[in-house]
């Protein structure tokens, strides 16, 4: 099995792999060619966000600058706007649900280190699905950690730590980040 197929299914895989690694710096390639863009160059924006995220819907807007470990992990909806300074670590897939606003300075991580000192040191990692539902806000300075799923209809509070899944339609913040109200729709 190959360290991107033990990548693709949560398994204990290596970071120093030939082909994680060309992947990963294709991807830095053209995110570097993305953030160096003028911000009225709207055509060549869109291709190469369509290029780095294949998966991403209709009437999206990223604001520069925008960082992802591979882009093909991504899977995005209609009418999403990603504020400055989103990262994504998307060594397992990120799904984000149509109608979602994404604050700056957020942080979106799927990779998980081993606690074990000697795994940790040999660049050993495992990576963990992150979900974001429809229709979800998440303020400035967010996290969202490896394996959280927030549901419909959310807000999620800046500076939020989010280590466990959101229930839909709540409000949830702090560190870490817990429910502190229902949204009645």
């Amino acid at each position: 099995m190959t360290e991107r197929e033990k990548q693709q299914q949560g398994l204990e895989y290596s970071t120093v792999d030939e082909e994680l690694i060309s992947m990963v710096k294709h991807s830095q390639m053209l995110c570097f060619k993305y953030n160096s863009l003028s911000p009225d160059n709207s055509v060549e924006r869109e291709r190469l966000i369509r290029e780095l995220i294949p998966n991403i819907g209709e009437d999206f807007v990223v604001e520069q600058p925008f960082h992802c470990d591979y882009g093909i992990n991504l899977y995005i909806g209609k009418n999403f706007y990603a504020n400055y300074n989103l990262t994504i670590l998307d060594c397992a897939r990120v799904t984000i649900g149509d109608n979602c606003f994404i604050g700056p300075n957020v942080g979106i991580y799927t990779p998980n280190h081993p606690l074990d000192v000697e795994r940790r040191n040999a660049l050993l990692e495992t990576a963990l699905p992150v979900t974001i539902g429809d229709n979800v806000w998440i303020g400035g300075s967010a996290v969202i950690n490896p394996g959280v799923t927030i549901g419909d209809n959310c807000v999620i509070g800046s500076g939020a730590v989010v280590t466990r899944d959101i229930p839909p339609n709540s409000v949830a913040v702090g560190n870490p980040a817990r429910v502190i109200k229902t949204i009645n729709q």
